[in-house]
């Protein structure tokens, strides 16, 4: 969740969402995101709008289940006052920040609060973030007996140095451990790691991706690290203190993330994630491309219901002086028109390999898809004929091409 809130319209102080929001509303599942905005320590590369304990300033972590409890109820007023139609959650999931440093029993009480006033939908997916130094095996037997269903563990490295310069505090050695004492639990595990750090080798980034693979998760996502403007990481490369990230290695490092999760028999789904199957493909983030509904409960936490969208107040003790005077959290929301719908359905299911059925889109988008992939299909066929010369990135950009157009 990055820290920078766009601008838009005011947010009324009452939540209430327009009757457009009401439309269309049985035939789309409904999510709820809970931010825990607090960490042990800021990691140099992160832009989230999370807090260390210095930082809060008028806010407590021990307060804070209660006033995410108190934005699920008045989130539950609200929809019910705009008369969008009760919907039983299909997917809960707890992001941050780091979520398991708040106790496992206040994550608890968070995930009935979401039960309480919305029911979970038969087979929800609940799901936590957890770094692996912020859990032990009894943490995570409350969860699961608590009905999470899920963890992701932010591995990001499990090469020491990187993970130095990433400000990343946990022991690698210590990942097997979380995972298989989540297996023990009954949960099922997601890795999540980064690829592309200043300094990282390819044969450094092989090493995380062995290491995974043999900790025999159900999901695995590999994002290539950006450089925000304003963190402490971006700094450091604009003074010459570590390199810039090398485009073309990233590509690389890709490459070479598919083709060994591919060969341990990981199904890529999305971009940046692979599943062992269908089933474990992560339901809650595919709720966001395929523009279904969700409630955002905490400091800068984004929501969106029948295409209003609406964002938080980022810092904890403005929110928490919204919950108490039981207004609106929100900061800003805006209305999306259905050009803007139909532009952000195209833009996120292109990211997806299911992708998007051409007869879906409209007849002048349809003319101008087929022209493109007839360009495409030219480039890819001319590099791979070595008659283009292209950067990494653009023989991958080509490779996908025909991956999609000749079915894998």
């Amino acid at each position: 969740m990055p820290s920078a809130l766009p601008l838009a319209d005011p947010a009324p102080s009452d939540g209430l969402l327009p009757a457009t929001a009401a439309v269309g509303a049985h035939e789309r599942n409904f999510g709820v995101y809970l931010h825990v905005p607090f960490c042990r320590v800021r990691c140099g590369y992160c832009d989230f709008n999370t807090y260390t304990a210095t930082e809060l300033r008028g806010a407590k972590q021990s307060d804070y289940a209660d006033e995410a409890v108190a934005e699920l109820r008045f989130g539950k007023s609200v929809l019910a006052s705009s008369t969008v139609p009760d919907r039983p959650v299909s997917t809960v999931f707890f992001g941050g920040g780091t979520p398991t440093l708040l106790p496992a029993d206040d994550l608890v009480r968070m995930l009935r609060g979401v039960t309480d006033n919305f029911d979970l939908a038969p087979g929800a997916e609940v799901t936590t973030e957890a770094n692996p130094d912020s859990v032990d095996a009894a943490y995570l037997r409350t969860l699961a007996e608590a009905g999470f269903t899920r963890v992701s563990f932010g591995m990001q490295s499990a090469v020491p140095s990187v993970l130095a310069t990433l400000e990343r505090t946990h022991d690698p050695a210590r990942v097997p451990l979380v995972v298989q004492w989540a297996r023990d639990a009954g949960l099922g595990v997601s890795l999540d790691l980064i690829y592309g750090t200043p300094g990282e080798t390819l044969a450094d980034w092989r090493v995380s991706l062995e290491t995974a693979i043999a900790c025999a998760p159900d999901h695995v996502s590999a994002y290539s690290l950006i450089v925000e403007p304003g963190t402490k990481l971006a700094r450091q490369i604009r003074s010459g203190v570590v390199g810039t990230p090398d485009e073309d290695l990233q590509a690389d490092m890709y490459e070479l993330a598919d083709d060994l999760l591919t060969e341990a028999g990981y199904g890529w789904y999305e971009v940046s994630n692979w599943a062992t199957d269908d089933r474990h493909r992560s339901r809650h983030n595919l709720s966001y491309w395929t523009g279904e509904d969700w409630w955002g409960v905490g400091p800068g936490s984004h929501s969106h219901v029948g295409g209003v969208r609406w964002w938080n107040v980022k810092h904890p003790a403005a929110y928490a002086q919204r919950i108490a005077a039981g207004e609106s959290p929100a900061a800003g929301r805006e209305t999306l028109d259905d050009e803007t719908r139909e532009l952000e359905r195209i833009l996120l299911l292109t990211r997806t390999r299911d992708g998007i059925p051409i007869r879906t889109l409209a007849p002048e988008a349809r003319t101008a898809v087929a022209g493109l992939i007839a360009e495409e299909l030219v480039d890819a066929r001319q590099a791979l004929l070595g008659r283009l010369e292209l950067t990494r990135r653009g023989r991958l950009l080509a490779d996908a091409v025909v991956r999609r157009l000749v079915g894998d």
